[in-house]
């Protein structure tokens, strides 16, 4: 290791001391009785942190080849990172996907919770969240002073998520906490107390949201063109026309919807709509999965099957990697999510549904490329073989670095990599996967063009409103045209898009990407090209955005 991985390794060790939530997520030990300070000076420390070691990179010239990536990554993250604390949208971000308060609630879902010392440190992160929402309001307040609040609608429905969170004949998630624990006498009470005081915060804090921030927050859901450059640009790791990308994706979702009418009369008869074709899916009970337990088991025994089929064929999985766990999240949120090993991978890597209320019946035939997605060849195998290689990636590169078009962008490759491989021969299967494509560029149509508020091409190939402007209402109405996801989940995916601008289009500009740099790749090495080498030599660069991605694979 030189000089850069100095700087890098020294900044995980101080991030972590700052973020205790954040070591937690990453499977540093040694913070887990604490929860970040969500002040406006802990996020100004956190920022100083950021600029000392902008510093030392932009003041170290790198040794080796490994080590200029690593300080190009970092640089490109860090700088980013800077730039929105800067600008004020990190301290006032507040959506139903994320914010201060998602990241202490979620923080529990990985603690460890056999023995003594692990429930210890639940009680006391417990007892801390009270005076950690308080700070957090304090942050909140002196952001929206300062010009930057998020937008009334947002607010309004983290509110109802903080409802539903401690509704006893809901979520119920701390008291459900404590509830699943084996704890007792003075250590059962402790975390009784702590529960209920947690319980008490989210409440309180869903009514300051209610009542004291909503009222001034933003009416317009829109981010502008100024802001939605800066959040692309953050979510991808490059800058892209979002013009040329907001036309892509309606040739693209053209293209997935030809191929899907295809696939359907495979399924339902010549001539048959795709609508047709979901509904004969639907009604064979061999593609039916009823209840939430019998779900996960199958998603585990999917996942097991595809690290046991690919290992040694298509890629070299370490055998740190060839263990995941498929869960059911505490919360009714929506939505499929994936959380890394810890360092030492005492904890595996994570598939999390969380299963909206009132969903009991599952289709497979729509989640098997879900699996392959959140499992392998996905996230687990990428964010996996990240963690493995200390020997080529500094503790920064293993543990911090993500950016999301880089690892969403490989996820939705990997689906497709895996219909290349022969895995979606099924029919049914493979609409799953087009449908699941279908959602992802359907979804950069609406997210830039909601938040651009751009017109509706006059000549698009779906005579969907031309020439009008996009609302909200419109984006619900073309996705509900365009996707075939139940109205619960569909709801929560457009307050996400509306909430978080520029991180829904970065799965389908990130495979875009993904696929442009295997052409060069191909394009480069001739007939001496291998698939499977080229998946290992980007994988083992680690995270990185995607423009530093395609500078290091065009020098392999």
């Amino acid at each position: 290791m030189g000089r850069i991985d100095d700087i890098a390794n020294r900044y995980v060790a101080d991030w972590a001391a700052l973020s205790p939530t954040g070591a937690t997520y990453v499977g540093i030990s040694g913070h887990d009785d604490k929860l970040d300070d969500l002040s406006p000076e802990g996020y100004a420390a956190q920022a100083e942190l950021t600029r000392r070691a902008l510093a030392d990179l932009d003041a170290t010239e790198p040794e080796t080849e490994g080590e200029h990536i690593a300080r190009d990554a970092m640089q490109e993250r860090l700088g980013l990172e800077l730039t929105r604390y800067d600008t004020g949208e990190t301290t006032s971000e507040v959506s139903v996907i994320t914010s201060g308060l998602h990241s202490i609630r979620m923080v529990f879902d990985l603690m460890p919770t056999e023995g003594e010392q692990a429930q210890a440190n639940i009680a006391a992160r417990l007892s801390l969240f009270p005076a950690t929402l308080e700070s957090y309001k304090t942050t909140l307040r002196e952001a929206l002073a300062a010009g930057h609040v998020s937008s009334r609608v947002q607010l309004v429905e983290v509110a109802k998520q903080c409802d539903s969170w401690v509704d006893p004949d809901g979520d119920n998630v701390f008291h459900g906490l404590v509830e699943r624990l084996s704890a007792d006498g003075a250590l059962a009470a402790e975390l009784r107390r702590g529960a209920a005081a947690a319980t008490a915060a989210t409440a309180e804090f869903g009514q300051f949201l209610r009542t004291e921030l909503a009222p001034r927050g933003r009416d317009k859901q829109a981010a502008g063109r100024e802001r939605y450059e800066l959040a692309s640009q953050y979510f991808l790791g490059a800058r892209i026309d979002l013009d040329e990308t907001y036309a892509w994706a309606f040739a693209e979702l053209a293209r997935l919807e030809a191929d899907m009418r295809t696939v359907s009369a495979e399924i339902a008869g010549p001539g048959a709509t795709i609508d047709e074709a979901v509904v004969a899916l639907d009604a064979d009970p061999a593609r039916t999965i009823r209840g939430k337990e019998a779900f996960r088991d199958w998603m585990q025994a999917l996942a097991d099957k595809a690290i046991s089929d690919l290992h040694g064929t298509h890629f070299d999985i370490p055998e740190q990697v060839r263990r995941i766990e498929c869960m059911l999240a505490p919360t009714s949120d929506g939505g499929i999510y994936y959380t890394g090993p810890s360092e030492d991978f005492t904890r595996p890597g994570r598939m999390w549904w969380a299963v909206p209320h009132g969903i009991t019946d599952f289709s497979t035939w729509r989640e098997v490329t879900t699996v392959y997605h959140e499992g392998v060849p996905g996230h687990h195998l990428q964010i996996g073989q990240t963690a493995v290689r200390a020997e080529l990636l500094n503790r920064w590169q293993r543990l911090l670095c993500w950016v999301s078009g880089h690892g969403e962008g490989w996820a939705l490759y990997a689906e497709r990599l895996m219909d290349e491989l022969g895995y979606l021969e099924d029919p049914g299967d493979k609409l799953g996967m087009l449908d699941g494509q279908a959602l992802r560029a359907a979804r950069v149509i609406v997210d830039i063009g909601m938040h651009l508020e751009l017109e509706i091409p006059k000549d698009n190939p779906f005579d969907f409103h031309p020439g009008e402007r996009w609302t909200p209402e419109l984006g619900w109405d073309f996705m509900r045209a365009h996707c075939r996801v139940p109205d619960e989940m569909l709801r929560f995916e457009l307050n996400r898009y509306l909430g978080w601008p520029g991180q829904a289009p970065s799965y389908k500009v990130g495979e875009r990407i993904w696929l442009q740099a295997r052409e060069d790749a191909k394009s480069r090495k001739g007939a001496d090209f291998d698939l499977r080498e080229f998946h290992r030599q980007a994988l083992d660069l680690g995270a990185l955005g995607l423009d530093p991605l395609r500078r290091a694979l065009a020098r392999l």
